[in-house]
């Protein structure tokens, strides 16, 4: 049934009609200074099954001793708390938009636990204050709720869905007068850049002075004319919305590999250098029929190397879909493939940008 169901989606796309494909600017950079922000704090976590930290550890006991305190049940000694298994120290992390935030927005948290603590199912966050990470940081949110594991095989990691309030506002940085566009790693070059101020100065001063000049291969300056200055908000729309012409961006091809999810996503037609392949349990097997072949006593040739090149001249490349296509017949492991990418990678025969998550 999913086999049938992508199939369907895939036939609806190829018959629907073309969209309009050039991006915009803010699908290509972000305005310098106006990235995310980062708060952070540790906390504990409690209602665990035995799976916590001990409670002979004073980096436990003191926190929760202190948190005790707050609520007017204070140890007498730490020792009281000694048999605790219940409560892990962890470290809570949030991330709040580039845009800016307002107090009583809700984000989700990650939480880790940084001490013994086995695992973290089933458990609560007890509310924790989250403050910038620079020493001396102020708060800007409190978190608190139900943990929920996101991967089994890592129970010490979880998240708590908008378990995070701001208490104040986190704004995004003020414009006075001029700006820069930092374009994203993926489109950075010279090239990239030139394109983008070009369009920039076509959409917003098509008729005046150049509004937006290329600083390096991923920034671009842009002045904000006088005229405009009194409507700053609507003058960065239209920067930023100012649309780039796609089939000149000459973009680096790219592998993009997950290695939690085991997605790998190629863009552009990849190419690979002729070379041979040996890694871990990657083996071919090639089946040869007896004169008299029965599925179950086939003959089988076992060899532990996979050799990739091309069907055309000797000094063509082969393309990475076919290695992937060879892989998917041996069915190798997601994680495998990965690693044989980065080796390709390393060595000089994948002409792409590589990223790992």
């Amino acid at each position: 049934m999913k086999a049938l169901a992508l199939a369907a989606l895939l036939a609806c796309l190829a018959a629907a009609p073309a969209a309009h494909a050039d991006p915009k600017v803010k699908e290509l950079a972000r305005i310098k200074g106006h990235g995310e922000s980062i708060l952070q704090g540790y906390g504990l976590v409690m209602g665990l099954p035995g799976t916590g930290d001990s409670g002979k550890d004073a980096v436990l006991a003191r926190p929760l001793a202190k948190i005790l305190e707050n609520n007017h049940n204070a140890p007498e000694t730490l020792k009281e708390l000694a048999s605790s298994k219940t409560v892990a120290l962890v470290m809570v992390m949030c991330r709040t938009p580039a845009a800016g935030s307002r107090a009583d927005d809700k984000f989700d948290v990650t939480i880790t636990a940084i001490n013994n603590a086995s695992s973290l199912k089933g458990g609560v966050l007890y509310v924790t204050p989250l403050t910038d990470p620079r020493p001396g940081g102020e708060v800007y949110a409190f978190a608190q709720g139900k943990i929920e594991l996101e991967d089994t095989s890592t129970p010490t990691t979880g998240k708590v869905r908008e378990g995070a309030q701001l208490v104040r506002d986190i704004p995004a940085p003020r414009i006075e007068g001029a700006f820069e566009i930092l374009l994203d790693p993926p489109y950075a070059g010279w090239s990239s850049a030139q394109l983008v101020a070009s369009a920039i100065n076509e959409w917003v001063a098509p008729l005046g002075p150049a509004a937006a000049s290329a600083v390096d291969e991923r920034t671009i300056r842009v002045e904000v004319p006088e005229h405009e200055r009194t409507a700053q908000a609507d003058f960065l729309h239209r920067v930023m919305t100012a649309e780039v012409p796609a089939s000149r961006l000459n973009l680096a091809a790219q592998v993009v590999c997950n290695a939690r999810t085991g997605v790998i996503v190629v863009t552009g037609d990849v190419e690979i250098s002729p070379g041979i392949i040996s890694h871990k349990d990657l083996v071919i097997t090639t089946t040869i029929p007896a004169p008299q072949p029965t599925p179950q006593d086939p003959a089988t040739e076992r060899h532990r190397w996979a050799p990739v090149q091309t069907n055309a001249r000797p000094k063509d490349k082969a393309k990475l879909g076919d290695l992937l296509s060879a892989f998917k017949q041996l069915d190798i492991p997601p994680a495998q493939q990965i690693e044989v990418i980065q080796l390709l990678h390393k060595s000089g025969r994948l002409h792409a940008k590589l990223i790992v998550e």
